[in-house]
């Protein structure tokens, strides 16, 4: 479960506030896959930084119950100078798994061939978010942070990501982002509207899309 209490964050940038949550109170159930929707500037990728532990708020506070994983997707946390490779044995390390496991359950989901043996800081942006997705689904967490992961790749790739998610979502939760309402509808069963600081949750998702549709169409 992930309660949001007064969760507030503000940003100033250029000189002009920009509100992503403002005193947000609000409980997420466990174990549901809900897509978190919003128009872009939204503060959609913050609020799970914020949720993931990687962003302060400004004020409020976020409780979790069970395990998170950092957001699927942001590769921001990679070391240049390891190899893929190294990576994987890293993150094993810091979370209690199995390092020869995860390396290998890396090393064939990633799909980076000679590259997995290479300084991360040689890989491609999408390089890093297939290494980046890997290394969330080789650990099982209680919930999944989903940051439009299922853009990056080839097709093939794509799609196996999708499978894989889908996988986990037997028995964990998510928070997933996608500007693709299929992939959402395919991966959720709740959603929840970012819009001007406030987090509205629908436990009927085509009722959230239809919301985020009329935002969108409203400029």
């Amino acid at each position: 479960m992930i309660r949001l209490e007064h969760l507030c964050k503000r940003f100033v940038t250029g000189g002009v506030l920009r509100v992503v949550a403002d005193g947000i109170n609000l409980t997420l159930p466990p174990r549901r896959a809900i897509a978190l929707l919003g128009r872009n500037g939204a503060g959609k990728s913050s609020l799970m930084r914020m949720i993931a532990g990687t962003m302060a708020p400004t004020s409020g506070r976020v409780h979790v119950t069970g395990s998170v994983s950092w957001p699927v997707g942001f590769a921001g946390h990679f070391h240049p100078e390891m190899t893929g490779a190294q990576t994987a044995r890293f993150v094993a390390r810091t979370s209690g798994v199995d390092t020869d496991m995860l390396q290998d359950i890396v090393g064939d989901l990633a799909g980076l061939g000679p590259h997995y043996t290479l300084p991360v800081g040689s890989y491609s942006a999408g390089m890093k978010a297939r290494l980046a997705f890997a290394l969330s689904m080789g650990i099982h967490f209680d919930t999944y942070l989903v940051d439009e992961v299922t853009s990056v790749g080839d097709a093939a790739f794509r799609e196996k990501s999708q499978a894989l998610l889908l996988e986990r979502l037997k028995h964990s939760g998510a928070i997933v982002v996608s500007h693709s309402m299929p992939v959402l509808r395919g991966l959720c069963t709740m959603g929840a509207v970012l819009e001007a600081g406030r987090l509205t949750l629908y436990d009927d998702l085509e009722e959230a899309i239809a919301l985020h549709m009329r935002q969108m169409a409203a400029g």
